[in-house]
């Protein structure tokens, strides 16, 4: 998310307070991902967009000198760089290579003016990375959420299959129904072409879904990772925004739905989709990022649960409601998975 004021500028200090929470010393998100569709990156101006994307790449390298030291292993920051236009977009990439991000994220149906993604990816990116001392991976994002064009909504699998085949495009982020993802997986294998090539969910709740196992199976790591297989390619990763708030939960939902763990499945399910239930508190339905900064803004990890201009915000009565609803969730979670997947405050 992008922690901002009531005026719409950034709160550099809650920025990395908010890193910080999401890495929770180790037992949260692999990934931080800033500036993508739960940042508000097309509501916020550029010069944010790579504030966001500066401050939270410095907070990630400081986090990494100690989890690298306690446990050989730290955390990677990924760079959202999608802006409304070509210019731009090029731009925070290469504003994002000096910020030292290990990876960058691409939505280039989402770019005005780019009538053909591929030719965008392999000719202007391609050119700009050649052109810069450290190459980066890129991968693309696919959301028909934000795409520009109301009549192409996703990336087509023969475009993704040639830019898969460039060597700094290592996979794809799709925010879609189980059908769309589906297009996706059953093609990975021929993405693969020059190496890995991974798919990250990003409807998280579709992977309680995708890595259920099928009655009678005992849903070992061999035979579900077997199956999905033969189906087309495994999903590698699961980009939740929820996990904002909910770091260690949803780390804890990865882990159980890749080893196919039925009983655990349900149990983790069963809290992360109460806080999906708790965000239906206007009557428009679902406010789903001002909810999130809402939770964190009650845990004391934003000064200010603003949202950014254009984004659906909180009513009073809509608030009071939802902090009820939040606060059971917190104890359910307490309740049913206990340490250490329960996300901590920074102070505990």
């Amino acid at each position: 998310m992008t922690a901002l004021d009531g005026d719409g500028g950034l709160v550099e200090s809650d920025q990395r307070a908010l890193v910080r929470h999401v890495i929770q010393d180790g037992y949260g998100a692999d990934v931080v991902f800033s500036a993508g569709t739960t940042g508000e990156w097309d509501r916020v101006d550029n010069p944010t967009r790579q504030r966001v994307i500066q401050v939270s790449a410095e907070e990630v390298l400081k986090q990494n000198a100690s989890l690298e030291a306690s446990s050989g292993r730290g955390v990677e920051a990924w760079a959202g760089v999608t802006a409304p236009t070509a210019e731009e977009t090029l731009e925070n990439l290469d504003f994002a290579i000096s910020c030292g991000v290990h990876a960058a994220v691409l939505a280039p149906l989402s770019i005005q003016g780019v009538d053909d993604p591929v030719r965008f990816v392999a000719r202007d990116v391609a050119d700009l990375l050649d052109a810069r001392p450290r190459r980066i991976p890129i991968y693309l994002y696919d959301n028909a959420d934000i795409a520009v064009d109301p009549k192409v909504l996703h990336i087509r699998t023969r475009q993704v299959k040639a830019m898969s085949r460039l060597d700094f495009v290592r996979g794809i982020k799709v925010s879609a129904t189980r059908k769309v993802l589906g297009n996706y997986t059953r093609a990975a294998a021929s993405f693969r072409e020059r190496g890995e090539f991974g798919i990250y969910v990003g409807n998280a709740m579709l992977i309680f879904d995708l890595f259920r196992p099928r009655a009678g199976i005992t849903g070992t790591i061999v035979e579900h990772w077997y199956r999905y297989r033969m189906r087309g390619g495994l999903p590698i990763g699961v980009v939740a925004g929820p996990a904002n708030a909910f770091p260690r939960e949803w780390g804890r939902a990865w882990q159980v739905c890749r080893a196919g763990d039925r009983e655990r499945m349900d149990l983790v399910r069963s809290v992360v989709d109460e806080f999906r239930t708790a965000t239906q508190v206007a009557a428009g339905g679902r406010r789903t990022i001002a909810c999130l900064k809402r939770a964190l803004f009650r845990d004391g990890v934003l000064s200010s649960p603003a949202v950014a201009r254009g984004t659906p915000a909180l009513e009073a009565e809509d608030e009071e409601r939802f902090d009820t609803r939040y606060a059971a969730v917190r104890e359910s979670a307490r309740a049913r998975l206990g340490d250490p997947w329960v996300t901590q405050a920074e102070d505990a």
